[in-house]
């Protein structure tokens, strides 16, 4: 699917931020939806059979991409004096999309976000913590945490909205400043939580807890969309599913990063499955260390530079 999108941005620039939202926000929708009816759906009906039913959806999706048309890429086409040429093995033509994976990733305007991005994602989160929290000491059950889900899906879906009608024109140093300076506020108002200072004004937990996830799945979801849409306009032909697969392992090993750096705070600081004594304290350094990567946000200056370079070309 990321390597049709990009292909598409590549034919009309202009619309590449659409593109990548109608595809993001399809995600969010069929997430939201899983995360629905799947806890319905366990009360009535075995788990095999919800598995069953789960493995049904990877055919319909074959199904399906027998109807998109795809072009083959030659990234040299011999020419008429070298028709008689052999054409290049594998070995070559897997150097050759390496080179290109790395010329596209190196791109400054997919390095420079991605690179702050990848720090924001790779500072340490009190989730761990928090979650035993949740349902060790204020009890919430599963179907809560499924409602929980959903909620953050139909979040997500809300920040893919809002930056395709009102942010993707902004500057992305701004949009990232923004971003990272209001959810720390909104990540430390879990201090509120913790300290039952909600219910002094008669808020329930489920409620500030919902509110507090909805908020931060649609800030991240707005940093998150700019990197997208710039790496599908740069990204070279024929390497459009490794682009981008490489840039969800790099998301994915920052997520990795992120939750060792809390478990490994959380360890530290006593905090156990029934101990929540320090917990206060984990969330506020989790949610301080987001400022950290802000020491890299002048280097975006560059890019804000080189896009004005190309409007005037």
């Amino acid at each position: 699917v990321d390597s049709v999108v990009v292909e598409r941005s590549r034919d009309s620039q202009s619309e590449a931020g659409t593109l990548q939202s109608l595809c993001w926000g399809s995600r969010y929708v069929g997430a939201a939806i899983t995360a629905y009816f799947s806890g319905q759906l366990l009360e009535i009906m075995s788990a095999r059979s919800i598995f069953a039913i789960t493995a049904l959806f990877p055919l319909l999706v074959t199904l399906f991409s027998t109807s998109i048309q795809e072009m083959k890429i030659v990234p040299n086409p011999p020419s008429d004096s070298a028709v008689s040429e052999e054409e290049p093995g594998v070995a070559e033509r897997l150097r050759s999309q390496a080179g290109e994976l790395f010329k596209a990733v190196t791109e400054p305007r997919v390095l420079l976000p991605m690179l702050f991005v990848l720090a924001w994602q790779a500072t340490p989160n009190a989730s761990t913590g928090f979650f035993y929290f949740l349902t060790n000491e204020l009890n919430f059950r599963p179907e809560f945490l499924g409602r929980v889900q959903v909620a953050t899906s139909i979040a997500s879906l809300v920040g893919v909205w809002l930056y395709q009608t009102r942010l993707k024109d902004m500057p992305i140093k701004k949009v990232l400043t923004a971003i990272t300076l209001i959810s720390i506020p909104l990540g430390l108002s879990q201090l509120i939580l913790i300290n039952g200072i909600n219910r002094q004004f008669g808020i329930p937990d489920q409620w500030f807890a919902l509110g507090d996830d909805v908020v931060l799945s649609v800030l991240g979801e707005i940093a998150f969309m700019p990197l997208l849409v710039i790496s599908a306009k740069v990204c070279p032909p024929g390497v459009e599913g490794t682009l981008f697969a490489t840039l969800m392992s790099a998301f994915n090993l920052a997520g990795i990063v992120s939750q060792e750096l809390g478990a490994a705070l959380t360890s530290w600081l006593g905090v156990t499955e029934s101990n929540f004594e320090n917990l206060g304290l984990v969330v506020t350094a989790c949610n301080l260390s987001s400022l950290l990567p802000l020491l890299l946000i002048n280097n975006l200056d560059k890019l804000e530079e080189q896009n004005d370079a190309r409007g005037d070309e």
